[in-house]
């Protein structure tokens, strides 16, 4: 565990966390509903199909908590919903800027490689230059 906290967990690490914690509330959320709202779900299966529907906030209404307890359960199953997506959004987002940073680095290598091999070239002039005018002064002393 502290190891995982100290180094940045990666894309899929991360996937996986929320996806298990999603499940879970989908799991609590419906067997809660069921215990503490019983009049409107009348089986957990009910109340895990209204958990799937609020955390993946498609919210159909068919079920819908009447008593105050199922309210809180529904408020922190919505909560969890909108922490699901963000971080979803969060994970591809993060993809896609990481796939512009590599594509950006392969082209400023591209033209710094470019660059050095023009001022390898302009010196590389500049030798055969100096060379010649070597070899004219070596003529014109001897």
């Amino acid at each position: 565990m502290t190891s995982f906290l100290r180094k940045p967990p990666s894309v899929q690490t991360a996937a996986g966390v929320i996806i298990t914690a999603t499940v879970l509330v989908v799991v609590v959320g419906g067997v809660a509903m069921r215990v503490l709202d019983h009049t409107e779900y009348s089986s957990i299966w009910v109340g895990m199909w209204w958990a799937i529907q609020t955390v993946t906030t498609v919210g159909y209404g068919d079920v819908t908590p009447a008593h105050w307890s199922g309210r809180i359960v529904a408020t922190l199953v919505m909560l969890e919903g909108i922490a699901f997506l963000t971080v979803i959004i969060a994970a591809v987002t993060s993809t896609f800027v990481a796939r512009a940073e590599a594509e950006r680095d392969a082209a400023e290598a591209a033209e710094d490689e470019k660059q050095e091999d023009r001022l390898e070239a302009r010196l590389d002039s500049l030798d055969e230059r100096l060379e010649r005018v070597e070899g004219m002064l070596r003529k014109l002393t001897s």
